[in-house]
């Protein structure tokens, strides 16, 4: 009764401030993810690529049952997104049959972005899961307990600023005064920031619109905005689908990792079980890395898109798991920086402090 109530004032939250809502506080901040977290819940419900061992996350409500219960279980919680080495990982059902000798399952839990299952992770509903470079840093300045446990290459072609192919505009320049969707915290936010500011403007020289990944591209094929900066698997997907046309990528602008993150509490408890997810998705990374079609038609089924159009994002994207290394924290920083300078972060953060730095 009590979560139902609180989902029920998060969802009136929402209609009430709108999607355009802009945080001035740590507080305000916790309000978008919470509200985040609860789209994310009715996504993830409504998903036609759920499956019998993947489910939903408690709300907060229920984080220090839900965390209780985790430790003493033998079940390890994973969220995951619509595409990435994790998705892979999850098709092929490796950890499972590695973990089975130890009578320990996985729980795939699914979610629409990188902000909302990191509000998953904070709340104590998931012990591990991967998001771009844009989420973790405002939910470390919100809280998270997270550890960077590793990453994977940049992959700046994987992220796009696109406008309808009859669109105007024709560079970067051309979006002042535009609507702008994208996924709030995400890292096509940053992405944004580097294009603006690289074409000589300001963030606060167009309007942001906030909306997840299916909302926004509804807004974006009704010609409600501009132009839409969207990430992989939905930019090629949409790319395809409508002839949008590329106004800038992420080459030369950012990196666009994919980070490994786990929560505090699980890592410091559990080594052997991150040392062991970590190994099995290096393994699935060195196998997609040579099999691009292999891929496609693994995930197409999972995802409910076209093998020809997954196989042209696996064949663009780098595989490889790394450790985070001090060179990949010192980027970290310098986004975390920007975003500050932006007043687009409630507060400083130090990336040092929750990354777990392999020497080299």
């Amino acid at each position: 009764m009590l979560t139902r109530l609180r989902e029920s004032q998060f969802l009136a939250k929402l209609r009430h401030f709108g999607s355009q809502l802009k945080p001035s506080s740590i507080k305000t901040f916790a309000l978008l993810f919470a509200v985040g977290f609860s789209l994310s819940l009715i996504v993830s419900a409504c998903s036609p690529t759920q499956q019998t061992n993947t489910t939903t996350a408690p709300t907060s409500a229920a984080t220090s049952v839900a965390s209780s219960k985790s430790q003493q279980s033998n079940v390890i919680r994973i969220g995951y997104q619509k595409y990435g080495t994790l998705t892979l990982l999850k098709s092929r059902g490796d950890l499972e049959k590695r973990l089975a000798s130890q009578s320990t399952s996985v729980q795939w839990v699914q979610f629409p972005a990188g902000p909302q299952l990191l509000e998953a992770l904070n709340a104590g509903s998931i012990d591990f899961g991967h998001t771009g470079e844009a989420p973790p840093i405002f939910a470390q300045a919100a809280g998270a307990p997270l550890v960077y446990v590793a990453n994977e290459p940049p992959n700046p072609k994987g992220e796009a600023i696109l406008v309808p192919k009859d669109s105007p505009i024709q560079d970067v320049a051309g979006l002042k005064g535009k609507k702008v969707v994208f996924n709030k915290g995400s890292n096509v936010q940053y992405l944004v920031v580097e294009a603006l500011t690289a074409a000589g403007l300001k963030y606060s020289d167009i309007q942001p619109i906030y909306l997840p990944p299916a909302d926004a591209r509804a807004a974006f094929e009704q010609g409600s905005v501009d132009a839409w900066a969207i990430w992989d698997p939905f930019f090629t997907v949409a790319k395809r689908a409508t002839g949008a046309r590329i106004l800038k990528d992420g080459e030369g602008l950012v990196a666009n990792r994919e980070f490994y993150l786990a929560a505090k509490p699980f890592n410091d408890q559990y080594p052997d079980r991150i040392k062991a997810i970590l190994e099995e998705l290096q393994k699935v990374d060195e196998w997609a890395a040579s099999q691009p079609t292999e891929v496609a038609k693994l995930l197409s089924p999972e995802l409910g898109i076209d093998v020809p159009t997954l196989e042209e994002i696996s064949r663009r994207r780098p595989y490889g798991l790394q450790q985070v290394t001090d060179e990949v924290v010192t980027y970290q920083q310098k986004v975390a920086d920007t975003f500050l300078d932006l007043k687009l972060l409630p507060k400083p953060i130090k990336i040092s402090e929750v990354a777990q730095v392999t020497k080299q």
